[in-house]
């Protein structure tokens, strides 16, 4: 699966590690019109969970940003399964990141910058979005941080 974005990824390094799909019934990717919309993509690397714990206890925000970006390439490599190549993405439009916090933790924005940044640079301006960061008190697998990806697709 080649193209423009998959030149873009090789050149700065980054792998897709996934993609890792959700279980029945649930899909990977929801393609409707011309948007498509990710499930939630945890921190794994070669099928292992590479951030398991609580940001504000066990969890720095380096560790959640850098998880932040390892779910935003899963969120790819779903998406170019589904697509057939990321050149189909014509901008990202949304992130919606869960960080799982204590109650006293407020820098969920710093997390989720991880998958921002990311998305940013593999897709250039085509990849600012709108973004929500969001705590919460767990999330599935112990995982620190989850991230869904809504992308505008090319006609």
């Amino acid at each position: 699966m080649g193209g423009r974005i998959a030149d873009r990824l090789a050149s700065q390094g980054l792998t897709l590690y996934g993609p890792h799909p959700p279980h029945d019934p649930l899909d990977a990717v929801v393609v409707h019109g011309d948007v498509a919309r990710t499930s939630g993509q945890l921190p794994r690397i070669d099928g292992v969970l590479t951030c398991v714990g609580t940001l504000g206890d066990d969890v720095s925000v380096e560790q959640g940003a850098q998880a932040a970006e390892v779910c935003a390439l899963n969120a790819l490599a779903v998406l170019e399964q589904a697509l057939g190549s990321l050149d189909r993405v014509a901008r990202v439009l949304t992130v919606t990141g869960f960080v799982a916090s204590t109650p006293d933790f407020h820098e969920q924005p710093a997390v989720v910058d991880g998958a921002s940044l990311l998305l940013h640079r593999v897709f250039g301006e085509e990849g600012r979005h709108t973004r929500s960061a969001i705590g919460v008190a767990a999330l599935p697998r112990g995982g620190a941080v989850e991230i869904e990806v809504t992308v505008a697709l090319r006609s």
